[in-house]
């Protein structure tokens, strides 16, 4: 029933970080995202720790904001000293204005503008991971008019199928994102970068997707990263100082999803990574990972207050909840699932069966199929969705005009606002 170890219940009532959930709905009202600090600490710290002991100083964490962001999220990060992964004017902007050292920020994105250029670099951020041959120039031109050197990456595809859903596998030849190696673009981007004079190359990057569990996947690419690597310095003359392997560690959502090891997960990775630098006689990179879901997502919990049940005989039942796709579009997009559970009825057995679906005025607008709940479910029970600290907050809109949820941080048994509810004039707050 439990898939993370902050979850609990007692006297029948769901515990979510050693709180009440039925009470924090009652202070805080419903559609509410719950969000655990101390889980995200717990985990960053896990990887900041296990990757600085497997390959030292100079490597480190990414956290990458598409997950999720907000000024309070890039505070903690810089608390806990650790880089960002941006894909955006907006994801800049919001670290900025949080006080974070935008040096330690890698720029992402397949497609960034004049514009988006320009701010970064108004805002110092550290790194651009080079997509393409235009984004190169546009790099180099906005650089050379600031009479900067500005250090870059380049994206490399290496060809790897994650068998992930296919929405989310970015490591394959024919990806949007990156070079591929196979088709000799990567090759012919790196050399472009290194003849630019005002960028400077420190390394390479490569995402193989995300939701990944597969057991070999990051050592994978890492030796098809490392032989690219290698290739690059007998042909061109330059040795990377960093790789970047992305992000993508599967987190669990359902019980039938398996429990990763994180540290054993980077120790094997760091020892592929080592066989393979001895068999190319290749100089041991910096290494970055960019998690992102990992961090955050069972650090989140969504509670919703159940509108009506309705029972189709001989078919289904229906639970409508005063949330839905406007606060989790993932079902609808990905047929992704969730844990849900009944945050006031845990001592009851879970009995029938019930499709839980929002308020939107769209059919597709489901968040659970076939969950099991207890048979008397009424009008303003609370309903948790579990691990839901990953693209649901960053993925939010305001389809039939909807306010979007708050978002309340829990820490060391207490709770506090991080981003306040959207109100009606919130919604009309652009319009002319």
């Amino acid at each position: 029933m439990f898939i993370s170890d902050n979850l609990s219940s007692r006297n029948g009532h769901l515990f979510f970080a050693d709180q009440d959930t039925t009470e924090l709905a009652s202070q805080y009202g419903t559609p509410l995202y719950l969000m655990d600090e101390d889980r995200i600490r717990k985990n960053l710290n896990i990887y900041k720790t296990t990757i600085r002991k497997c390959f030292g100083k100079d490597s480190g964490v990414l956290y990458a904001g598409k997950a999720c962001a907000f000024r309070q999220l890039y505070r903690i990060l810089q608390e806990e000293e650790v880089g960002i992964d941006v894909v955006s004017a907006g994801e800049i902007h919001t670290a900025y204005q949080a006080g974070y050292n935008l040096e330690k920020a890698f720029f992402h994105g397949n497609n960034k503008t004049d514009q988006d250029i320009a701010f970064a670099m108004d805002r110092r951020v550290g790194y651009f991971v080079i997509d393409n041959e235009e984004e190169a120039s546009a790099v180099q031109e906005e650089a050379a008019k600031r009479r900067i050197k500005q250090k870059v990456l380049v994206r490399i595809t290496p060809g790897i199928d994650t068998h992930t859903y296919e929405a989310v596998n970015t490591g394959k030849v024919d990806s949007k994102f990156g070079n591929a190696i196979a088709t000799g673009q990567a090759e012919k981007l790196t050399e472009r970068v290194l003849g630019l004079p005002s960028l400077e190359l420190k390394g390479f990057h490569c995402h193989v997707g995300s939701q990944v569990f597969t057991e070999d996947v990051f050592e994978r690419a890492a030796e098809i990263m490392l032989e690219f690597m290698a290739s690059v310095r007998e042909k061109l003359l330059y040795t990377a100082e960093i790789l970047d392997l992305g992000g993508g560690y599967g987190v669990r959502y359902t019980e039938d999803d398996p429990l990763i090891d994180i540290e054993t997960k980077i120790t094997d990775v760091a020892e592929r990574i080592g066989i393979t630098c001895d068999r190319l006689q290749y100089p041991v990179p910096a290494v970055l990972l960019e998690p992102g879901r990992s961090i955050v997502a069972d650090a989140g919990l969504t509670l919703y207050t159940v509108g009506s049940v309705k029972e189709i005989p001989g078919y289904k039942n229906y639970i409508s909840v005063d949330g839905g796709m406007a606060d989790n579009p993932r079902y609808a997009l990905y047929r992704s699932n969730y844990t849900c559970l009944p945050a006031g009825r845990m001592n009851e057995a879970f009995d029938k069966t019930y499709d839980v679906v929002g308020r939107c005025c769209e059919s597709g607008d489901i968040l659970k199929v076939s969950a099991a709940l207890p048979k008397e479910m009424k009008r303003g029970d609370i309903l948790a969705f579990c691990t839901t600290g990953a693209y649901n907050y960053s993925m939010a809109s305001n389809y039939n005009r909807i306010p979007r949820p708050p978002v309340v941080m829990l820490k060391n048994r207490k709770s506090y606002v991080a981003v306040r509810r959207e109100s009606l004039d919130d919604l009309t707050s652009l319009d002319v």
